[in-house]
């Protein structure tokens, strides 16, 4: 008998790695799944027939982008609406992709149904491109056999989301690159205009007006330790980015950021409604409320909505309604943790979810027009005073040189 490697996932989701001995792959697929254990079909492979592992080098092609995915999900639906059987649906749009890598996925998934395996399990082997909540809701939809509808409702969600994120992203870039051209353009003044500026005062011999003064100090200062402030800068943003990814250190950095003026409020806004959205869909979709508020809460993007959404899972399991934890979480508004306690009472949780997702995501656009409008002055007003006052100083010696020469 060959030896084959293999590896698979239990039902609370561990992964086992090992060697199995056996005629065929297929029968190492079968004994792993009268296991209870779910294959990693492109996991199993012969040793000493080629490689044991799958090799992953970098992909010369673009990443999956949410819009490939989104597109994907809209066309599979479609395809199913229509009675075309799965394998054949998976090969055509593996085939059609222009994405290579994500064509590639496509076709992977489809070998796995091909071998036995749920469309659900098959998306799984693919956690990048199909997240946990993609899957769960394939996997709802498999066993209430409406897989065609679940379809639907997962592409209008991802939708929202992209636009969503689209919204908030431009948002943040807009006052992001004016901060940025200022301090460029600050930095260039201060490292080569001024030091041409102070030479031509020196041959004054004239005493200097205090902010030309300033500006020159300010102006050695930069040049004389240029390294040491790129290096202390480029050592903050490393900082903040590996403090980001304990645990910790974004709870503390995303509790910051909620509390940010303007930005802060925007911020909220839109973390309610990825949590109202996607909890909403999950339960509509059938899947279990304490599997929905898992997937919600590991999936929030914000580490202050991710502990309230695992205290509400908690409270849920103790008893409780799932109301109270929200309030203590100082994230939700009074007007939210009611609406999702009359959902409660009178089961209809999905749709005030999405009653409320609809409400924030019209409050984010309402957010992002403010922001845009509020920071055209206040960019004029800090742009004015750093690089006019700059110049202004620069001047002030020659005004007064001038004032001199006609007396």
């Amino acid at each position: 008998m060959a030896v084959f490697a293999y590896e698979g996932r239990t039902p609370s989701g561990k992964v086992l790695r090992g060697t199995m001995e056996a005629a065929t792959r297929e029968a190492v697929i079968n004994r792993l799944r009268a296991q209870r254990i779910q294959p990693v079909l492109r996991r199993i492979r012969e040793r000493g027939k080629g490689l044991d592992r799958e090799l992953t080098l970098p992909s010369i092609g673009r990443s999956v982008s949410a819009r490939d995915v989104v597109v994907f999900t809209r066309q599979l639906t479609t395809m199913i609406e229509a009675g075309m059987p799965l394998v054949q649906i998976l090969d055509v749009l593996g085939t059609q992709s222009d994405n290579k890598v994500f064509a590639k996925q496509v076709l992977g998934v489809k070998e796995s149904v091909e071998a036995g395996a749920t469309l659900s399990a098959a998306l799984g082997e693919h956690p990048r491109t199909f997240d946990e909540l993609y899957v769960n809701m394939v996997q709802a939809g498999e066993v209430g056999g409406i897989l065609d509808t679940i379809l639907a409702r997962l592409a209008t969600y991802m939708e929202k989301m992209v636009s969503l994120k689209r919204k908030i992203k431009g948002a943040m870039i807009y006052p992001a690159t004016i901060v940025s051209v200022a301090v460029i353009v600050t930095m260039i003044l201060l490292v080569f205009v001024i030091p041409v500026f102070a030479e031509l005062f020196t041959s004054f011999g004239q005493a200097l007006p205090w902010p030309t003064q300033v500006v020159i100090n300010l102006s050695n200062f930069t040049i004389a330790w240029l390294h040491l402030i790129i290096a202390a800068a480029v050592m903050v943003a490393i900082g903040i980015r590996q403090a980001y990814r304990t645990s910790r250190g974004r709870l503390v950095i995303d509790r910051f950021l909620l509390r940010v003026p303007v930005i802060g409020e925007l911020l909220r806004k839109a973390s309610i409604a990825r949590f109202s959205r996607t909890l909403g869909t999950l339960v509509s979709a059938g899947v279990p409320i304490l599997d929905s508020l898992s997937i919600t809460s590991r999936t929030a993007g914000n580490r202050v909505v991710e502990l309230a959404g695992f205290a509400v899972r908690e409270s849920i399991t103790q008893g409780r309604t799932m109301a109270e934890p929200l309030v203590e979480s100082g994230v939700f508004p009074p007007m939210v943790c009611q609406m999702i306690s009359a959902g409660e009472m009178t089961g209809a949780l999905d749709q005030m979810l999405s009653k409320i997702a609809d409400f924030y995501e019209d409050e984010v656009d309402t957010a992002v027009a403010n922001l845009t409008a509020l920071m055209e002055p206040l960019v004029i007003v800090v742009l004015g005073t750093v690089i006019g006052g700059l110049v202004v100083a620069m001047y002030l010696p020659i005004f007064q040189l001038g004032s001199l020469l006609s007396s």
